[in-house]
């Protein structure tokens, strides 16, 4: 049986980097299990996501799916680990702050194992001290590990830290867990 593993995908342009994701955990033989806020779905379709992962991709908590009838809980069950990459600073705002209104933040709040959170956003909100602050909270869990973004240009142009982690180095940090 294949180890399973939770991919939260929020929206952000970095999104394409998911599918990277996906394929280099594949290669490991990692079940990959695909949760979607809405606004991900903006960047990339659960189409790809779900071709890629060869797996149902999840977007919505209360939508019918024969597999499974509480996905905030059953997904959490069944995979050993969680991944949310890229993380926007809306989920890490909400999973700081015991905001659980949409099924990726249900589901971290209610995942019991370790999750890694790889932020992917602009500078100036990744430096924003609310963010900062956010990030400070996450970091003191015994549970959730911050996958650090890089420096380098953002999609926007700009130059600096917020940059999604680069892909291999996500992939070796999760596999660690994973697979231990």
């Amino acid at each position: 049986m294949k180890t399973k593993l939770l991919l939260g995908i929020t929206g952000s342009i970095a999104n394409y980097k998911a599918c990277e994701i996906i394929r280099e955990l594949k290669k490991k033989e990692i079940d990959i299990w695909v949760v979607m806020t809405k606004n991900a779905t903006n960047f990339i379709t659960p189409l790809t996501l779900k071709t890629l992962s060869e797996n149902p991709v999840f977007i919505d908590m209360f939508a019918e799916n024969s597999n499974f009838d509480m996905p905030h809980i059953s997904l959490s069950e069944i995979c050993k680990t969680m991944l949310i990459a890229p993380a926007t600073a809306n989920i890490i705002g909400k999973i700081a702050n015991g905001i659980a209104d949409d099924l990726l933040s249900t589901l971290a709040l209610s995942f019991k194992r370790n999750i890694f959170i790889a932020p992917a956003m602009n500078t100036a909100m990744y430096k924003n001290p609310a963010v900062q602050e956010n990030i400070k909270k996450l970091k003191q869990s015994e549970k959730i590990f911050i996958i650090e973004p890089e420096e380098g240009e953002l999609a926007c142009g700009d130059i600096g830290k917020g940059r999604l982690a680069d892909v291999n180095k996500i992939v070796e940090i999760v596999l660690e867990d994973v697979l231990s």
